[in-house]
């Protein structure tokens, strides 16, 4: 017996709009990683990151009939989750440390293919994890969310509440700092 293809994410989008919560959970599940993900750069915090990603989703629902089909609805999905990380972290006051690799969704030493290679690979991402940590907050999320999250400049936007000519110019500012870093010289020699 063949399947019915799955419905498109606008199909569901439509379904959802109109009260469908069968949809919309379906929906959920097509973006509660990088929901998740965009919550942890911001937080910092896993638990955090995971409750401001259940309320984000919980807000979007309950302002789904407000929402306008004739834009994309990640984008508009994410920055109801940034705003949500934003505000739990603003209210947590907390400060710590970022984690590279809670953004990437699979160990880079995986890709090595030696053991040799893999050490490369870690003390590289070891360099790059510190060099992250020194730029202020801002630098480091603009280049998590377009490098990391490898979200488009639209959706980096919306995450972290800009235009995108204002991540353009963040993003091209916070890469000459990060290449500033003295890891970094070290990866280019």
């Amino acid at each position: 017996m063949v399947h019915p293809p799955p419905p498109t994410e606008a199909v569901l989008l439509s379904r959802a709009c109109g009260g469908d919560l069968d949809a919309y959970e379906q929906l959920v599940r097509l973006h509660q990683q990088i929901a998740f993900r965009t919550a942890l750069v911001l937080t910092r915090d896993a638990a955090d990151a995971e409750e401001a990603a259940q309320d984000a989703f919980v807000k979007a629902w309950r302002a789904l009939r407000r929402f306008d089909r004739s834009r994309p609805f990640r984008p508009w999905l994410l920055a109801i989750v940034a705003n949500e990380a934003r505000n739990r972290r603003r209210s947590a006051g907390r400060r710590e440390r970022l984690t590279v690799r809670a953004g990437a969704e699979a160990p880079a030493a995986t890709a090595a293919g030696s053991p040799e290679g893999a050490l490369l690979v870690a003390e590289r991402d070891a360099w790059l994890a510190a060099a992250l940590e020194r730029l202020d907050e801002r630098d480091r999320q603009v280049i998590a969310c377009r490098y990391l999250l490898e979200l488009s400049e639209a959706e980096t936007a919306a995450a972290l509440g800009c235009r995108a000519g204002t991540v353009k110019s963040r993003l091209s500012r916070a890469l000459e700092r990060l290449r500033a870093q003295p890891e970094i010289g070290a990866l280019d020699g």
